[in-house]
């Protein structure tokens, strides 16, 4: 339990490093898929570990991933407009509001 507990812990604090050092929106975008995914991981190995025979940490699961592939449809349409409005998806060119 511990190891897989260890993994859930590295890819959430990896995701949030890179969430909060990158300037690109889709490397945020994919830093923040990681977060996820540890949560996901996470609500696996308790499920396991503390109800062997329950399934409700595996729905929550398939819901949270469900949840995030349909957040990523809708970033990754967010991004393109910015792109076509700005030409770029870095952070620092996006300073007022009115695109």
């Amino acid at each position: 339990m511990e190891f897989y507990l260890l993994v859930g812990a590295v890819m959430f604090f990896a995701g949030v490093y890179g969430f909060i050092t990158r300037r690109n929106l889709l490397a945020m975008l994919v830093s923040l898929e990681l977060i996820l995914n540890a949560v996901n991981v996470n609500f696996v190995v308790f499920n396991r570990f503390l109800y062997p025979e329950a399934l409700e940490g595996f729905f929550f699961t398939l819901f949270v991933i469900g949840v995030a592939a349909g957040e990523t449809a809708v970033a990754i349409a967010i991004i393109i407009n910015v792109y076509r409005n700005l030409k770029s998806v870095q952070t620092d060119r996006m300073d007022s509001m009115k695109y």
